[in-house]
């Protein structure tokens, strides 16, 4: 994004190392006018693709027609305009140095892996007991771990950059190897084991796999081979200083086409059912609030740095909702219940989110006074 705070310059490199020594606080950058009315720009998004859902008739069956097995191919352009910004900002040098840390890695894996899904399974049947599509829905959305836009929220809250693109990778991993398998246990094997009504989960394994190849393989491919040849054609302070500005806009351009294009899916059933919408976002609300101040917490208990732990945090409370619109659609049609939970998703997760990346630096400076990777202040 245009003015995202850019650890990546040479001169803030060393506030992205857990344990360095800076010799000044980290400070956010000024913002552009285009990211200070982010939430504004993102608000505007959904309500165009409200209005186009709701005016424009056959759009959602038009736009699900556009796909490639299971893949929305106007949904994985944007995902892909989103994303490559972003991970052409990412120093993939850094990589040895983060996977080797076992607590970050472990921390962040059963964050994501273990208590979300469950605590989604939980506040699913506590919301939604009396409506298994909408229950469904959401608890696929709790299986479906972050792997696009945290590196934007990550990034506008100062976390660590490097860290982010590691965990996103690792959260894509995951959801290939263990989607369908997490699936089946939350809507069949558990509730069994409990006497509450158990679901239907036909997910496919290629479907999910395609998916995350699409969403999360080529951007970070495109990402890597850019940083590798425009550093060795140019060196590394023409690719950050020159180079990506230029680019960085396109993330913002690509997240707002991407949420247009969900909004516009579902854009009918959330307009004329605004209950149902409701009854989804209260566990939608609480999810990312637990989970984010949570995890928060327990990096710092952990004893990482702001960076780091507000990093952990967004990886842990944000989830894959393009990945889980697209599961329930492949698998329950395209106007299910099921659909309408994921699309309510990003339609509370976006502005809580955001609002989440100013809680955190304050946060940061409550919970990390003297941590230099905490942004002090926003320069005017």
């Amino acid at each position: 994004m245009t003015s995202t705070p850019d650890r990546s310059a040479p001169d803030r490199a060393p506030l992205r190392h857990s344990g360095g020594t800076p010799s000044a606080a980290a400070e956010v950058p000024r913002l552009s006018f285009l990211d200070r009315w982010l939430p504004a720009w993102i608000l505007l998004a959904m309500a165009a693709g409200l209005l186009l859902g709701r005016l424009v008739p056959g759009l959602d069956e038009a736009l699900d027609s556009l796909k490639v097995g299971n893949v929305s191919l106007p949904i994985a352009l944007g995902l892909l305009v989103m994303m490559y910004p972003v991970l052409a900002k990412v120093r993939y040098d850094e990589t040895a140095r983060i996977t080797a840390d076992r607590r970050l890695m472990g921390l962040s894996i059963l964050l994501n892996w273990v208590v979300g899904p469950a605590l989604m399974f939980v506040l699913a049947w506590i919301f939604l007991a009396d409506l298994p599509e909408y229950r469904t829905g959401l608890i696929i959305v709790g299986l479906a771990r972050c792997i696009a836009m945290v590196l934007i929220w990550n990034d506008l809250a100062c976390g660590d950059r490097e860290a982010a693109a590691v965990l996103v990778a690792v959260n894509s991993v995951f959801q290939v190897l263990a989607f369908g398998l997490l699936g089946w246990f939350y809507l069949q094997v558990l509730p069994g084991w409990l006497g509450l009504e158990t679901t239907t989960a036909g997910f496919s394994f290629w479907a999910i796999v395609a998916s995350v190849l699409v969403f999360l393989g080529i951007p970070l491919l495109a990402g890597f081979l850019t940083r590798l040849i425009g550093e060795r054609a140019r060196g590394r302070q023409w690719y950050e200083d020159t180079f990506l500005p230029k680019i960085g806009p396109w993330a913002l351009y690509g997240l707002l086409f991407t949420i247009v294009l969900l909004f516009a899916l579902q854009g009918e059933a959330i307009t004329t059912r605004p209950w149902d919408v409701a009854r989804i976002a209260l566990p939608l609300l609480a999810y990312f609030v637990v989970m984010f101040g949570g995890s928060l917490l327990a990096a710092k208990a952990a004893g990482f740095d702001y960076a780091r732990s507000a990093t952990v945090a967004f990886t842990a409370a944000g989830n894959n909702f393009e990945l889980a619109i697209a599961v329930a659609i492949g698998t329950f049609g395209v106007t299910s219940g099921q659909a309408l939970a994921g699309v309510v998703g990003p339609l509370i997760e976006v502005p809580v989110l955001v609002a989440l990346v100013y809680v955190s630096m304050w946060a940061g400076r409550c919970l990390f006074p003297a941590d230099p990777t905490v942004p002090r202040r926003v320069s005017r």
